[in-house]
Formats: C-alpha cells, structure tokens, sequence
C-alpha cells in the first residue's frame, strides 16, 4: 500500500491526541487548532504533466508498458516531496510546486538505464523513488529559474526482489525498492536478518538505506546500514558501475563509499549485496534510569569503548523522560508518576547464553555509573511502540502544534558542548519569534569514539510555520558546525542539509565530487541540487 498522501505511514494507524495533551499543549506552549484541516486530495489544484508526447512514448518504451508511466494527479501527488515537517505542512495546504511531470516504475536494471537514456534525451530530471521517507529535501529537486527542466519520480517498488543468498558467507543479494519488514520477511525464511531497524523502518526500502547512509536502532550490536554494504550496482547516464567483489580491500579507495550517502546524485542504486546475522533466538529489552543526561552518557561511553555492548542502547534526556517520547504511542495514558531523572533503554539479541553473558556484564557496568535498573517493562514498552514517533507528529500537526527533528554526531569529548549549544540556539530562535518550544534529545547510536543526538522540537506553530521554522533549522545548523558536529548522523543531506556539508567537506572536497557527477552525470539529470548545489 501507498503511505498516506498528507502524513506518515498507513491511515489506520493515526490516532488522535488525548484531549490531557492537547490542553498541555495550549498551556505550556500556546498552541491554538487551526479553524480548518488539510486539504482533500481531491481538491488539490493539479496542473497538466509537462511531459511532450514524444517523452512519454520514450519513458513508456524504456519501461514496455504504459501502465508503469503514470501522469495521473493522485500518483504524481503522492511522489512530490518527502516526510519532513515543513514538506507534509505544504502539501497539507495543497502546494504542488515539486511536482513530477510522471512517476516511472522499472522492473530492472536494464530498464533503469533505458529510463536514464529517455530522459537525456528529453531533458528531463530524474529523482530516484524508494519508500518516500525522506526528511532532508532529498526528493525535491532544486532547479531555479531559467535552468527549472520537468522531472520524473522514478518508483523502484517493481524492483522488490532477493536476488541471491549465500548461507556460507552469509550475504544476500537485494533490489533497491523492497521495504524493509518483506526484506526481513524473505531472510527470516533462511534463518538470518539484516538487523536493520530505523524509525522509519514500516516504509523505507532497501535503496534509500544505502543512498543516505541509513543508521537503525539495534545499531550499536548490528551496525549502521552502510557497515552492512558489501557491493552495489549502479546504473548512471554513463552506464553501469559495480562496486565491491570481497568484504575488504586494498584495491584502491573504496568506491563504495562513494555511492553510499550520495542520495541518488551520481546514479540510480539496482542492487544491494548486504551481510547478514543468525536470527536472533532471544530479545531482552530493559529500562535503566540516571540522575542526569551527563551520568547517563558516561554510562552508554563506559559501554561503547569497554563493553560489553548491547544491541540497543539509548538515552533521553530529562525533558524527553519527562513527556514520556521513549514510548510515543503511549503519550497521555496515565500511568504512575515518574522519578526525575533520565530513562535509558538496553536491549539484547542473540542466543540465549549470549544475551545473559552480555546483560549481567552490562548491568554491572550500568550500575556502576549510577544506574538503576528499572525492569523490562519500560524496555517493552519501547519495542512495541517504536515507530511510533511519526504517527504522533501527525497528531501534532492536527491540533495546530509544529514539530520536528534534526540530528547530528560528535567525537565524546564534544557531545556536551554539541547538547547545550543545539538546544540554546532553538530555544532562543523560537522563543524570540514568540513561540517558545519543548526541546527534547536522546543517544540513540553510539561508537567507540562518540555518539549521536537526536532532537525533537514541539512548539506553537506561528503564522507561517514553514517560514517560521526556517530561521530556528538555519541557527541550529550554525550551532552544530561551531560545535564540531556533523551536519547529518543519518537523515542525509537532501537539500535542507547542503549547505552545511559543503561547509564540512570544504571547497575541494566539493570540487572532487563535483567531477564525480560530472563524470558519471554530465548533463546533471540526477536529483539537480540535491548533495550538491548547482554550478
């Protein structure tokens, strides 16, 4: 099935704020509902597909059946923009401006490259089209003024197959559009998993983990999705590019890495070849809780760099154990009062003995850096209402609250300094733009050497709150680079981001990559301002 047009994931799985909420959300922030909702779909205002008869015919051609070029409103209303707050408050509004001109499905790679040929000779853009989830701007081409040329969704749902498995070296084969629980679905069948678990895990596809460097919540015992990557295919306007064809090597630089996070700008990812892990016999997830975020991070530190590592391990701060985020489904239930202080949350996956060696060790260590443990029904709690978060934000949106993230990574020595300075400069912004915000944060991944945070921001949403969020995302962005983050942990860059990794690549980083696309995209067909700005 299709996500919902105007929000995330599948309709029946919205549910409406508690009235307790919504209240808190007039007192403590000022938030007024709007008078009216989003648009009908129906209703939008949908201009004619720009696309001449001569490139439809091409595009049908590539792909060998017009029922996979579609021009129709609702498909072309369903590929315009991602999932970012500022994208669902545009087209809840009925703004259309990033338009496809068609959305094409291929079955191939073959017909991939075909589709790339129409469109170089069509002048026409193209944008890769996985599960949609994108919350950067990477799925809305920026092409100003005289330069703006139609573009095509190109929607690899056909392309959802597990092409090869090998049990002995424990590597799997996988096209770009299956979404990651038929992905799981088709390993379990073989007794092995990815372990692969984003936030948006429901709906994201394959491609997409690899195109944004993808990093899922078991991350800390099964890595981040590019760690998993072993070869890829690529088809670009220049032809096909296959890299990887061992699980290490000193054959050069590793080009892979330069495929993975480039969201599409060099070319069109056909086939993934990922390693895999057992099946997982026993899971344990449990709750901890610290005096302060400070204690806690030393704790999830301590565990990082000297182990024993759990397969999950996050922290929230005070504000987000507070309003209770770690279990998003769950906001407004009433439920006991909570001690102060912050929540952690580890979880284990493995055989049964691994996960009771690993627990009893980590526990120690918790303990020792003044944790209390508070059982595994907090931990339960999180597992079952883990993708939750996005359905919450819609509910937000509803009642006239904006709410948004953004995310970042720093070395140890740096996350106190990236914590404070990230939360002042969207407290200060907002507040002085007379909407003072709720600001939460967690740990959600970590490493030997440092650790990322992950902010939610809930706020009254202004007059125009696309351009009220503006300044507030522009002075939290400035704070991350003073502050030695990094502009992205693993939301990617798209267009929201650009900017700020050019900054971190620095001029002749930019210059390198440039020549890349040059090289493999000569007429810049490839999601046009996306990683890359324009010339």
């Amino acid at each position: 099935m299709d996500m919902l047009w105007s929000g995330w994931g599948d309709p029946a799985k919205a549910t409406p704020l508690p009235e307790s909420v919504t209240a808190l959300l007039r007192d403590l922030l000022g938030v007024k509902p709007h008078g009216t909702g989003p648009v009908e779909l129906e209703d939008i205002d949908v201009p004619a597909s720009p696309l001449t008869a001569a490139a439809h015919r091409a595009l049908r051609d590539a792909v060998g059946d017009e029922a996979h070029v579609r021009t129709d409103a609702e498909s072309r209303i369903r590929h315009t923009r991602g999932k970012s707050t500022p994208d669902l408050l545009r087209i809840r509004r009925g703004d259309v401006a990033d338009l496809p001109a068609a959305v094409v499905l291929p079955a191939g790679h073959d017909e991939v490259l075909a589709v790339l040929r129409a469109c170089a000779a069509h002048d026409l853009a193209l944008v890769p089209f996985g599960g949609g989830t994108s919350v950067v701007g990477g799925l809305a081409p920026e092409q100003p003024g005289s330069r703006r040329r139609p573009f095509v969704a190109l929607d690899l749902r056909r392309m959802d197959g597990l092409l090869a498995l090998d049990p002995v070296s424990r590597t799997a084969t996988l096209q770009p559009g299956l979404r990651a629980p038929q992905a799981e679905a088709l390993l379990a069948e073989h007794g092995f998993t990815l372990g692969h678990f984003p936030q948006s895990y429901e709906w994201a596809t394959i491609g997409g983990f690899a195109a944004a460097r993808s990093s899922g919540q078991a991350s800390a015992g099964y890595g981040r999705f590019d760690e998993m990557v072993l070869g890829l295919t690529v088809a670009t306007p220049e032809g096909t590019l296959e890299v990887g064809r061992a699980p290490r090597s000193a054959a050069g630089p590793d080009l892979r890495q330069l495929v993975l996070g480039s969201e599409g700008a060099f070319g069109v990812i056909t086939s993934v070849t990922v390693r895999l892990r057992p099946l997982p016999h026993t899971r344990v997830y449990e709750g901890w809780r610290f005096a302060s975020f400070e204690e806690g991070a030393t704790a999830l530190r301590r565990l990082a760099q000297d182990g024993p590592r759990p397969t999950v391990l996050r922290l929230s701060d005070e504000t987000e154990t507070l309003i209770g985020l770690a279990q998003p489904d769950a906001i407004g239930a009433s439920r006991a009062p909570q001690p102060a202080g912050c929540q952690a949350i580890a979880g284990y996956e493995g055989t049964a003995e691994d996960v009771a060696h690993r627990r009893e060790r980590a526990a120690a260590v918790l303990r020792a850096c003044g944790g209390t443990y508070l059982g595994e029904e907090p931990g339960e709690r999180w597992a079952h209402g883990r993708y939750s978060a996005p359905y919450l934000r819609d509910a937000l949106l509803d009642v006239g609250a904006f709410a948004e993230t953004l995310e970042t990574a720093a070395f140890w020595s740096r996350v106190p300094e990236l914590y404070a300075a990230v939360r002042a400069a969207l407290t200060t912004t907002l507040t002085g733009s007379g909407t003072p915000p709720l600001v939460m944060c967690h740990i959600s991944h970590v490493y030997e050497n440092g650790a990322s945070l992950y902010f939610t921001v809930v706020s009254a949403q202004g007059e125009d709150p696309v351009a009220h969020w503006a300044p507030a995302k522009r002075a939290a962005s400035e704070a991350i680079l003073a502050a030695g983050g990094t502009i992205s942990h693993h939301h990617g860059v798209g267009t929201d981001h650009r900017d700020g990794y050019v900054r971190e690549a620095g001029p002749l980083g930019v210059e390198a990559l440039r020549a890349v696309k040059q090289r493999l995209d000569p007429d810049g067909l490839l999601n046009p301002g996306v990683l890359l700005p324009l010339d």
